[in-house]
């Protein structure tokens, strides 16, 4: 037992201390370029790993809101296709396509826009949905094809909070302000603070908005998207006078 011990043991001479990198065996310049090489293959494998990620990602949930919308919409008629013997995947999404396109038809009628007023006057005099239903509201009047005069008008830009600092905003009226120094042309100038569902309502004098080269649905997207879809140039367009949109205010005695 003793001789084992002496053969398996190793002089102090020969041993390597780990704190001390100059008593460690030098490494060969094989081993070396081994370390660099496999550093340089990860680099290059995580890095074009992300690339694939950043490019995936958007299309994927491009991908998968379009599918669940097609399937949302295609579940209220396809469990009446169903029950009459027909199962064509896609056939409830084209019924409830042209069951809205009806429904629009229908509204802009007479008849249809007196019952849809009912209808939402019974809506605002429910406690919690109606607030839920303004909100909605004010988002689909906003991309409205008809652009009502409660619709958003034009895309601003005004120096609000502090001076040197702009926010994007919609014009959506115009009024006039009678003071002492004479007719003032106000703007009210809705700026949302949370995406769409909740702003301020500015009152900005007509010469002091900058009127931006974008449209209504452009500015939208800048604002949900939290400023990721700005483009890289603005200009403004010249101003556009809007007499017929215009609301006198009475000056204050």
């Amino acid at each position: 037992m003793a001789e084992e011990k002496e053969s398996t043991s190793i002089p102090l001479s020969q041993a390597v201390d780990p704190e001390d990198p100059a008593k460690s065996p030098p490494t060969s310049p094989n081993s070396s370029t081994r370390k660099a090489c496999c550093a340089v293959l990860q680099s290059w494998v995580s890095k074009k790993f992300m690339t694939g990620c950043v490019v995936l990602f958007p299309v994927a949930v491009t991908f998968f809101i379009t599918w669940w919308f097609i399937q949302f919409i295609d579940g209220f008629f396809s469990p009446l296709y169903e029950r009459l013997g027909v199962d064509i995947f896609g056939l409830g999404f084209l019924t409830s396509l042209l069951f809205v396109f009806l429904i629009g038809i229908f509204v802009s009628s007479w008849l249809g826009s007196t019952l849809f007023w009912l209808g939402e006057w019974f809506i605002k005099r429910m406690p919690f949905v109606k607030h839920i239903y303004s909100a909605s509201k004010q988002i689909s009047t906003a991309i409205s094809p008809d652009q009502n005069t409660t619709a958003f008008k034009e895309v601003a830009i005004i120096r609000h909070p502090r001076i040197g600092e702009y926010a994007f905003g919609f014009i959506t009226s115009t009024v006039i302000l009678q003071n002492e120094k004479g007719d003032e042309e106000l703007c009210s100038v809705y700026v949302p603070t949370n995406h769409l569902y909740i702003g301020d309502i500015l009152l900005v004098n007509s010469e002091e908005i900058i009127r931006p080269n974008l449209s209504i649905r452009e500015g939208i997207e800048i604002i949900v998207s939290g400023g990721m879809t700005m483009p890289q140039l603005i200009t403004p367009l010249e101003r556009i006078p809007r007499k017929n949109l215009s609301i006198q205010l009475n000056r204050i005695q």
